[in-house]
């Protein structure tokens, strides 16, 4: 898994980027164990790969 934007995850999952980062928001504690910050747009492998396990989403 490479980086990716938060926008491209979005597109991906087919919502929008603000219910994405809703969805995001309830699993803050996570993905900043994960190297991810809040307000970061470009999300380190991991914190995409576990995003992508966690919401199905196929890139």
């Amino acid at each position: 898994m490479k980086s990716a934007y938060k926008y491209e995850l979005a597109e991906a999952a087919g919502v929008s980027s603000s219910t994405l980062r809703r969805w995001l928001a309830e699993n803050r504690l996570e993905l900043s164990r994960l190297g991810a910050k809040p307000r970061q747009q470009l999300l380190p492998p991991k914190a995409v790969d576990w995003i992508c396990r966690e919401y199905g989403i196929d890139l």
